[in-house]
């Protein structure tokens, strides 16, 4: 899939997160759910806390600044498919989990337009990324900037489905 390609793609499903947040409920945006687990508020919180961290990552491989290592095939996988195995429940790092917070619905939209502030200012200078230069992610291991940026999208669909079983479960 070529960068265009994966870059309209993350728009619009952000344009579906924003769609998602204006439907949602006031009442039950920072409700825990049913089925238990995170709230509508807590997914926003992470996702897109996530993928602003995501781009720094990539902008230092855009930079240069990585290393020369191989994408393990497992992860080449990932991105082929464009999904997570579904049989693997991803747990969120540790780090990452201590990040997350209940957010209301307006600080929400303001993490969906900061971080495509942030994508759009760091799209252009995507094909001039040395495809060889690579950067670390917690769980996939080295990736270059156009692999970020297709992790960033499969990452934002993932949890699409996670918002669907949410209101399934009101």
């Amino acid at each position: 899939m070529s960068n265009a390609a994966v870059f309209s793609s993350i728009k619009k499903i952000c344009a579906t997160y924003t769609d998602k947040l204006e439907s949602i409920p006031d009442d039950l945006f920072e409700t825990t759910p049913p089925i238990g687990g995170w709230s509508y508020s807590e997914v926003y919180d992470h996702i897109f806390d996530a993928s602003l961290l995501s781009l720094i990552p990539m902008e230092e491989a855009i930079k240069g600044n990585g290393e020369v290592k191989k994408t393990v095939f497992v992860v080449k996988l990932i991105l082929f498919f464009g999904m997570f195995p579904p049989a693997k429940k991803f747990k969120v790092p540790k780090r990452l989990e201590s990040r997350v917070k209940k957010i209301n619905k307006a600080e929400a939209a303001v993490w969906i337009e900061k971080f495509l502030d942030q994508l759009n200012a760091d799209y252009p200078t995507l094909e001039n990324a040395d495809p060889a230069i690579k950067t670390l992610h917690p769980r996939l291991g080295y990736l270059n900037a156009s692999q970020w940026l297709r992790v960033i999208e499969i990452h934002l669909n993932h949890h699409l489905k996670q918002l669907k079983r949410i209101e399934n479960s009101f």
